[in-house]
């Protein structure tokens, strides 16, 4: 399926997204012939009954509130203006809302898109990738928020492979991207873990190939390292522009307890990721 409908999610505190990150989305936008939307939230702080009868606490959560709508509307102002200048098909989507709820807001609106595109700050604790790719149903973009305000480039894309179903649900869901890429190297690590090898990664390229898409297979020894490790050193090595992979995590009390290399990668992502789940 084309990659026709994408969201862009905009933090507005405590820190707002840096405007490179617009840029990056409108440009894969633009690559895919695709609309975009821009959602942010004007974010409200709850305030614990007990505190509500002190003027200082309201006062400051009145001050915040205050502050992330100014930052939603900038946002949104810069997003408009990026996507006009690209003569995109865009909209914009205002919310409000108290702290918490904001990542089910925006699960909710990624659940009815193609792909959603959200953001890693230096914060990681402050970001709601985690939600969105584990409760969407849908393909998530993580895009650092340290990336330089650079177009979205797809000369070379690293596919990581391990027979699993996410891993599988990952190359499915990206395939119209690998079709824009120049190059595609889908890359096993070995002597990690066990992988079915009857089903190997060739077989991926195979099945690639019929889409058009040239493929690179490449077998890494992790010689001791991490998967999250060895991924890392292939994308350096081949100075990688995307990554294709799956998310793995398992719930604990409706919250995601992520998997190794899920989290290793999404701990500090040196490119953009695809992840699905």
């Amino acid at each position: 399926m084309a990659i026709k409908d994408i969201l862009l999610t905009l933090t507005s505190y405590p820190d707002p997204t840096p405007v490179s990150v617009i840029d990056r989305a409108v440009s894969l936008a633009s690559a895919l012939d695709a609309h975009i939307a821009a959602v942010a939230c004007d974010v409200h702080l709850e305030i614990p009954g007990s505190f509500v009868s002190f003027g200082t606490a309201g006062a400051i959560a009145a001050r915040e509130a205050h502050r992330s709508h100014d930052a939603a509307q900038d946002l949104l102002a810069a997003f408009e203006a990026a996507a006009q200048k690209a003569g995109l098909s865009h909209e914009i989507i205002h919310e409000r809302s108290v702290s918490y709820r904001v990542p089910g807001q925006l699960v909710a609106y990624a659940r009815l898109r193609d792909l959603t595109i959200v953001s890693v700050p230096a914060s990681y604790d402050q970001w709601y990738a985690e939600a969105i790719i584990f409760g969407s149903g849908r393909p998530t973009l993580v895009v650092p928020e340290s990336e330089p305000r650079n177009p979205f480039k797809l000369n070379t894309v690293v596919v990581a492979w391990d027979f699993s179903r996410s891993a599988a649900r990952a190359v499915a869901d990206a395939i119209p991207v690998l079709e824009k890429a120049k190059t595609v190297r889908v890359v096993t690590v070995t002597n990690e873990k066990a992988i079915d090898t009857s089903h190997s990664t060739e077989e991926v390229a195979k099945n690639l190939s019929r889409h058009g898409i040239d493929v690179i297979v490449d077998r890494v020894d992790a010689g001791g390292f991490t998967i999250g490790e060895s991924l890392t050193r292939e994308i350096a090595s081949h100075n990688a522009d995307l990554l294709v992979m799956g998310a793995y995590g398992h719930s604990r009390f409706r919250e995601f307890i992520l998997g190794g290399a899920t989290q290793s990668m999404l701990a500090r992502p040196l490119l953009p990721i695809l992840l699905s789940h």
